[in-house]
């Protein structure tokens, strides 16, 4: 992302000015982001911010109405802490000077990041703090989940590298070495004893899976990124090659009655399945054949989204 934001700003030899988005502006987008009901997790990766990182920014520029000096989130982490088990309504009614929905959603974070733990369910959900062995097995468990499919796709994207390397980038977690091995013995993977480096000729994720789907995403937009600057290189120094480089987006308007409804709906599944059996072809030829020193390696990226509109709102906009 940086890459692109540098290169769009100084396409056509003129110079974007690049401002930090302002603290309210940002508190602002938050709140409806949230408001819509998008996760953290969801929001957070729009900003193109870490969800700690994310979360950070949002105690600090955020304080409590009830307890002044102090993030409202570190206020209800404090009041949870000294009173567990302490019920929705006791935490609601404590802090009744501060936004409910806010309050609501710290009540959420708090559960999601392990600190706080809720037990039972409805109007009659209490909140107790997590103890530190408690907190220690789930950051472990959490590092675990999903992270074999995130180094695949590193390794498939930015190999080879070597463990070391790897370290580098995943300083915390401590079961780097025994993910690397299961993803050599299962084929995913191979290891260079010549360069002591590891890399991936392919990487298939499974659609639809609960356990990866982060790499996934990585995968998706680390395509999209490199093509969008690869285009903008292409533009200036080759254009005879923008045919191979680039992308296309079309909006196709259809409703209930529209005969070709079903067929702009079953455009991507269509893509998938085409794309799937030519990347089988792909990959049936390369195992028989010895690969070049000089070889392209291309990227496709395939995306659909279904946004229902409502012509009443789209008139009030006219």
């Amino acid at each position: 992302m940086t890459v692109l934001i540098a290169q769009l700003a100084t396409t056509g030899g003129t110079r974007a000015p690049l401002a930090q988005v302002a603290n309210q502006v940002f508190l602002d987008l938050v709140r409806e982001l949230e408001r819509q009901g998008l996760s953290r997790k969801v929001s957070a990766d729009m900003f193109g911010l870490g969800l700690r990182t994310y979360q950070r920014k949002i105690q600090r520029l955020t304080e409590s109405a009830t307890a002044p000096g102090q993030t409202l989130w570190i206020a209800v982490l404090e009041y949870v802490g000294s009173h567990s088990p302490a019920s929705r309504a006791d935490v609601l009614s404590h802090f009744l000077n501060d936004d409910e929905a806010l309050v609501r959603g710290v009540l959420h974070d708090l559960c999601e990041s392990g600190l706080v733990m809720a037990l039972g369910a409805g109007a009659s959900v209490t909140y107790r703090i997590v103890s530190e062995d408690e907190l220690a097995r789930l950051r472990q468990a959490r590092q675990d989940e999903g992270f074999d499919e995130l180094l695949w796709a590193l390794l498939y994207r930015e190999g080879p590298l070597s463990a070391a390397q790897l370290g580098e980038q995943y300083p915390e977690t401590s079961g780097l070495e025994a993910a690397l091995e299961r993803l050599v013995e299962s084929g995913r993977i191979e290891y260079c004893e010549e360069t002591a480096s590891y890399h991936a000729s392919t990487l298939v994720l499974p659609l639809g899976t609960e356990i990866g789907w982060e790499a996934a995403i990585f995968d998706h937009f680390k395509a999209l990124v490199n093509t969008i600057t690869t285009r903008l290189r292409v533009e200036r120094a080759a254009p005879s090659l923008a045919d191979r480089t680039g992308g296309s987006t079309y909006t196709l308007e259809v409703w209930p009655t529209h005969p070709l409804q079903e067929r702009v709906y079953d455009t991507l599944r269509s893509l998938r399945n085409q794309l799937g059996e030519l990347r089988a072809q792909v990959e049936e030829y390369n195992a028989e054949h010895m690969r070049p020193e000089n070889f392209a390696k291309v990227l496709l990226y395939v995306g659909q989204c279904v946004i229902p509109q409502d012509n009443d709102r789209a008139g009030d906009h006219e």
